[in-house]
Formats: structure tokens, sequence, C-alpha cells
């Protein structure tokens, strides 16, 4: 079973000891790039849609002939239509789950060793071929018992000696390639590879993905938005998983959707939303959310479309501290508090802690600053990437290896956000979202973050914190200000009047209250905050904007 672990010191040993697997392999791998980029080198200029159509093909066949890493890099490119040509998209998506499949008599032998029994023993109906093929395995819809359909997957064969190649092979370049590499971008290059490696070979124990399902639908069981299909356990192992059926369309075109009657803003909203709370609130995360592993499904709660997630095996946690870390880092750009936003990269890792933040401090306002602010609806990491690549130029900004997996998830989220709608901003949905849970003070952690946030050292109120907060619920809820304002001053309040707020009342009240007599300024200006956020007409707006979103 150790095998079944990523080991990046054995796997090396084990190619070095065997230079007739390694040596061949790594000059196929070199000469399928080479000729890959001379093509992109000679014809990537070309105006002509049918040279980029080959070129979108030759990237395809290039990627799936080498095999399941690079098809997991190919399946990344996919997600990102603000970094691929858009004519090269609808190529690269079939690596989701449009791959070649294997030979069927492999499967169905796979799934009789695995479970003991011949197929048409255990499943009333078994089709001839899958419906779906992706990198690692292939799925096939069948029947158990009279109604009850279910999703089988069945991995590919030799998968553990393909992974455990690969990856030595990949990790060497990669550290070779390392130090020659632009800005900052090869620090810890082989901590990163080795996640991606970890990972990968989580992904092919299916008794670990079942584990995931399980824990993932837990943590959604309240939530009407959001599907995780059950299950089977008497039909799944190691190589075979067995899942309820889901019955649901591709997030891939908006004008599909459209046609099926399905909201794409509605269904984005819930991916997004799902998609923080599982790094904000969960600290548990599907690290691999492209279109292949999310269906829309019919039906809406609120302003959330219904969606649902498939493919559990490339999953990851983060820890409480990071994400305090990163709720608290939101919340201090929504304030554009550049202080605290350097040391929080500080403390994530992206920056070393002897690190002089002095001079970094500026260059953050200035690079983060103008899309942080009245703009933020024309933020996206697109921008952020940019900037940073700008900055890393002159500051020690790195990539911590913990965060190779929660980025892939955040691009891979925003990517499948930007191809059903162009001009959606990832930050738009993010800001409201932790301003709220922020405003509500819903568990410990958020209501001590909030003191952190709207009192100083001294303990003075920070009206202008509070404000900033109220505006950005009210400013980026798509047009529905009072209606989504409504909910958060009601949560705010029961906190307030609660045995939870006690440490809130106390410090409001000293605030308030300063040598005996009444702090009359900031009374006023809390009051007049109130007053014109909570007026009669807005609360009027409110009423007949949760009653009826259209009315307004």
């Amino acid at each position: 079973m150790d095998s079944l672990r990523y080991n990046p010191g054995r796997d090396v040993r084990w190619l070095l000891l065997r230079p007739w697997i390694g040596i061949p392999r790594l000059i196929q791998i070199f000469w399928a790039l080479l000729g890959l980029v001379l093509s992109l080198l000679l014809r990537g200029g070309s105006s002509d849609p049918r040279v980029q159509r080959d070129l979108a093909r030759t990237l395809l066949r290039t990627l799936t002939n080498l095999g399941p890493c690079f098809i997991k890099v190919g399946q990344a490119l996919s997600t990102r239509p603000d970094l691929i040509r858009r004519d090269w998209l609808d190529e690269l998506t079939r690596l989701q789950d449009d791959l070649p499949s294997f030979d069927h008599a492999i499967a169905l032998n796979t799934i009789e060793t695995e479970l003991g029994a011949p197929v048409d023993q255990l499943f009333e109906e078994f089709p001839d071929t899958p419906v779906a093929a992706a990198s690692l395995g292939q799925v096939y819809k069948a029947r158990v018992g009279t109604q009850r359909w279910v999703a089988v997957k069945v991995q590919r064969p030799n998968l553990t000696f393909i992974l455990r190649r690969d990856m030595v092979l990949i990790r060497s370049l990669g550290i070779l390639a390392a130090p020659f590499l632009p800005l900052n971008l090869g620090f810890g290059l082989g901590e990163i590879i080795d996640e991606f490696g970890r990972s990968l070979f989580e992904e092919i124990d299916y008794c670990c993905e079942a584990d995931n399902a399980r824990h993932f639908s837990r943590l959604f069981a309240d939530n009407d938005a959001v599907t995780i299909p059950d299950v089977d356990e008497e039909l799944s192992s190691r190589r075979v998983l067995t899942t309820s059926w889901i019955q649901g369309s591709k997030l891939r075109d908006s004008h599909e959707l459209k046609s099926q009657r399905l909201d794409p803003a509605a269904l984005i909203r819930t991916g997004v939303i799902s998609g923080l709370q599982q790094l904000l609130e969960f600290g548990y995360f599907h690290a691999d959310p492209h279109p292949g592993n999310l269906f829309a499904l019919p039906g809406r709660s609120g302003d959330l479309g219904h969606v649902a997630y498939v493919d559990f095996g490339m999953m990851d946690s983060i820890s409480d501290q990071d994400r305090l870390t990163l709720t608290g880092a939101v919340v201090h750009l929504i304030n554009r508090d550049f202080e605290a936003v350097a040391r929080d990269f500080q403390e994530l890792g992206f920056l070393a802690p002897s690190a002089d933040l002095t001079p970094i401090i500026p260059a953050l306002e200035d690079a983060l600053g103008g899309s942080l602010g009245d703009s933020v609806g024309s933020f996206n990491f697109k921008a952020i990437t940019d900037r940073f690549s700008e900055l890393m130029y002159d500051y020690p900004f790195r990539v911590p290896a913990r965060f190779a997996l929660i980025i892939r998830a955040v691009v891979s989220q925003e990517g499948l956000a930007l191809r059903l709608d162009p001009d959606f901003r990832i930050i738009a949905v993010a800001y409201p979202y932790v301003a709220k849970r922020l405003l509500a003070g819903d568990t410990r952690e958020m209501r001590e973050k909030l003191m952190e946030v709207i009192f100083d050292e001294q303990g003075n109120l920070r009206v202008e914190r509070l404000e900033s907060l109220l505006d950005v619920v009210g400013n980026y809820s798509g047009g529905q200000s009072s209606g989504e304002l409504l909910p958060v001053a009601g949560a705010g309040l029961r906190l307030l009047l609660s045995r939870d707020g006690g440490d809130l009342r106390q410090r409001l009240l000293l605030t308030l209250i300063k040598d005996d007599r009444l702090n009359l300024s900031d009374l006023k200006e809390l009051t007049a905050l109130m007053r014109k956020t909570f007026g009669p007409r807005q609360i009027a707006e409110g009423v007949m904007q949760r009653l009826n979103p259209l009315a307004a």
C-alpha cells in the first residue's frame, strides 16, 4: 500500500534504478513539448481561425498523449478564458470528461476484481460504453434495482506506475528549471509540485474519495442550493466508486443553460459563495471545480441557483489560522488598510517573516488601491496576477506550497464563472459575503474579527469602518442594496441583544461613555450612519425587494 502514497524520495530512487523506464519517457516528454512549443512559436500569431483550431487540437493531442499528469495541467488551463484564447477553450474542455476511453473489457475485469462479482450480478443494467472518460477513470451510467440509477467510476489501468514515473520527471525538471524562472516563481517550486503529486495520489484512492464525498455532503447538508451525490458503499472500493446519478447540465455554455431556463448568474453566485464557504467557513474545499465537476440543476433558493458537485478526489484542508487570516485580509482590503494587508501576506507566508514591510505597504496600495477602491466590481484574479507580477520584480513575494491547491481552486472557480459571464468579477461577490458574515457575527471568531475592525487599539469606535462594511453589502449586491441590508441589520441587532454580544455591547458603551460623560461626537456619527442606511425609505424598499425582487 505504500506505493499508493506520494513519496518523492522513494520514487526517485525507484526510477534511478530503472533507467530503461525513465530515459525513454524523458525523451518522449521533451520531444512532445518541443514540438508543441515550436508549433506555437511559428503559427501562434496567425489570424486564420483554421490555424488556431489546428493549434488547439495539437495542444489537446499533446497533453492527452502525455498522460494524466499533463492532462491535469490542461484541465486547469481550460478554466482560464482570460489566459487562453477562447477559440482554444472548446478543445481544452474535452480534457475534463471527453478523453479516449480505455478498453471496456478491462473496466469489467476491474469491477469484478475489486467488488468480487461479475457486473451482471451486481447491476440490473450496465452499458457497453462509458458516458464520460477523464484523466484518471471513466464513468458508466448503470441501474441498481428497478428505478435507481448510479454513476460507476472505474479507474484507468496501471495508474500508480504512470504517476510515480511522471511525477519524478516533472519534479526533477521543475527543480532544475526553478533558478532560471523570472520573478520569484521558482521559490518553493519543488514543494508546490509535491503538493500536486500528493493530491494526485490521493485522487486514485477511491476509498479516500468516498470519505471526502461523505464529509463534503455533511458540510452542505442544510444548503438546498448545493447537492452532493450519495456514495454506495457496497459497490465501491479502492478502484471502483459508485454514487447516485446526477441528472444536470454542465456549467459550460450560458446560451445552453438559458435554453433550459436556467439562470447563469444565479448558478455563478451559488458556485462562488459555496467556494467561499469552503475556504472561509469550513476550511475544507473542492480543489478541482472545473465545468466537468459542477452541474446545474433546476430550481432556485432565493437568488441562488442549484448546483451539484461531483468528483471528490482532489480535496484539501486549510488551517483555522490561515482561514481566519484570509478572512481578515478580505476585510482589510475592504477597509483599504494596506499595512494590515501586508501583515496578512506575511502571516500567510507570501512574504518572509523578516521582510521589511515599509516599502511594500505603499507598493501594495499603489498596485491594488485602484482596483479595490471605488471600482471593486472591475477586480478579478487576472488583475491581481498582473499587478503582483510587477511587484515581484522588486519585492520578495512567493507562493507557499500549502496555497498551491487553494489558488488552483479559486482560479478554477473564477475561470468557470468567466466562461459563463465574461463580465463577472469574483471580488464583487466575495466582499459582500465576508462583510455580511462579519456584521452578523455568526461565530465567535467573526465577532472577534468584527471588534478588531470597528474599534481601534485605544478602544475608539471607527464609524468609517462600519460604514465601509455597510456600503460593501449595499453597493455590490446585484442592485438589491436595501433588500440585502435588512437581514444583515436584523442579524446585527440580534447579536447586540444576545448573550454572545456581551463583549460588543461593553465595547460600545465604553466608547460612547468616556470620563463619565456621553461621547456625543461618536454617538452623532453612529446615529447619522444608521439614519442614512436604515431610514424609512430604505426599509420600505428593502421589504418590497424581499417580497418581490423585481419590484425595485
